[in-house]
């Protein structure tokens, strides 16, 4: 009983493994079948098949259904108003001579194909330089549906024109076009459109923004016909939106310009006869200011008009003149013989004591040198009490001089005017720049609406 029991299980087994085995080989003889099959519709495909000509040629015009991934966006270049963007390029359409008939709908085709057929000749109107990725082989996808449909996508990396109009820099937008269309084929032959509209055909990758200085705000698409003496052409346009990032300008121009200003005024608060002082803020804020108006264009193109920070900065070297016009209207009218001579200064607040005597004797000695005569007591009395009374008027002159506390050490009204006036005026412009640029909404120029 036990054997046949043992015997039964084997030939079980052996049924098991025979049928696997044969399940395995069936499988390959299909899959050999499936490339045979395919080879034979690709040989046949391509037997006779021109790829100088376009599809429909004569006959009716080739339609470029297109859409755009973006990978990577930036960075973005203000001097040389251009930017860099990585995408995925794809392009569809349909050639008819290369229908087939086999058991897929779709083939995934080699890139090497793609040369062996027609395909469009995109190129980008706005492009710099563009790179098509080969590593570790060409970055290209190609496929081919049943109904003759072609499926091509390329990984392109592109340098392209951005113009930007810099009049509310740094709190600026911009709109970076992306141009591309056929080069040889007009609108009677070739024509572009999207593949799912216009709002749904360029996408940015949520982790696709490569910007320091932007925002990326948002993208729209759009068709427009461009007019050449060869005739009409199609141009597909994207549009990227970019918003300026301010926290860097703030930071590095306008606080240093704001600060240089407060400093600047810090010299109303000196006494006026703190000459060296007041120069020296005066002549150190003038040349800060000089060196920041310099630096903050070294990041911005050659314009010949006038942005925003511009025009800060301006208003703030005005300030800072102004205050060193300011000591030098103050050091004008200034009483230089109290303000400069210390020492007369201390001599009024210490006068010194005079001799009478000297006064009365020496017109006694002077008339005695010239003429010899009896002295008379009557004339003696009356000249020394002529010099009591003028060393006595002579003396309460002294007393009346002007008390140096009145003129030493003052302060001037121009300066207590400048202390009020200039910080006003400098916060009410600081008010209205900030209220009317910020609340501004940004202008983009030359934006073409989707179609």
């Amino acid at each position: 009983m036990a054997r046949l029991v043992l015997s039964l299980l084997f030939l079980c087994g052996g049924q098991t493994s025979l049928c696997q085995s044969t399940s395995e080989a069936q499988k390959e003889a299909a899959a050999n079948d499936n490339s045979t099959v395919f080879t034979r519709i690709l040989d046949g495909l391509l037997d006779g098949y021109d790829n100088r000509l376009r599809p429909g040629l004569g006959e009716n015009v080739t339609e470029i259904k297109t859409n755009i991934f973006v990978t990577s966006f930036g960075p973005v270049s203000d001097t040389e108003m251009e930017y860099t963007i990585d995408v995925f390029f794809r392009q569809s359409w349909k050639d008819e001579r290369l229908c087939f008939k086999g058991p897929m709908e779709m083939l995934p085709l080699n890139n090497l194909l793609a040369s062996n057929i027609w395909t469009p000749d995109t190129f980008f109107l706005n492009g710099k330089k563009s790179i098509a990725h080969n590593m570790t082989t060409p970055n290209k996808l190609l496929r081919l549906k049943d109904d003759g449909t072609l499926l091509y996508t390329m990984r392109l990396t592109i340098s392209a024109e951005c113009p930007m109009q810099l009049e509310d820099f740094p709190m600026d937008a911009h709109a970076c076009p992306l141009k591309f269309g056929s080069y040889a084929y007009p609108v009677s032959e070739v024509v572009y459109t999207w593949t799912q509209g216009a709002a749904k055909s360029v996408v940015v990758a949520e982790d696709g923004s490569r910007l320091n200085q932007y925002h990326l705000i948002g993208q729209t698409a759009g068709t427009e016909d461009i007019h050449t003496s060869r005739g009409q052409y199609t141009v597909m346009m994207a549009n990227f939106y970019l918003k300026r990032k301010i926290g860097y300008f703030v930071i590095q121009t306008y606080m240093p310009c704001f600060m240089t200003v407060i400093l600047s005024q810090v010299s109303f608060w000196l006494n006026r006869e703190s000459v060296p002082a007041r120069t020296v803020f005066g002549v150190t804020t003038v040349l800060t200011m000089t060196t920041l108006s310099i630096s903050a264009r070294n990041s911005l193109p050659k314009v010949a008009y006038a942005t925003a920070m511009d025009w800060f900065i301006a208003v703030c070297y005005a300030f800072v003149f102004s205050a060193l016009i300011e000591f030098a209207t103050v050091n004008y009218f200034t009483k230089r013989s109290w303000a400069w001579d210390g020492k007369k200064a201390l001599e009024a607040q210490h006068p010194k004591k005079r001799d009478p005597m000297v006064l009365s004797k020496k017109p006694n000695n002077v008339c005695s040198a010239g003429v010899n005569y009896t002295p008379n007591l009557t004339k003696d009395v009356s000249i020394s009490t002529i010099s009591n009374t003028t060393s006595v008027q002579l003396r309460g002159s002294e007393t009346k001089m002007v008390d140096p506390k009145k003129t030493y050490n003052s302060v001037s009204k121009i300066d207590k005017m400048s202390r009020i006036v200039f910080p006003v005026l400098f916060g009410t412009f600081n008010l209205v720049y900030w209220a009317t640029y910020l609340n501004r909404e940004p202008v983009v120029k030359g934006v073409v609406t989707s179609t």
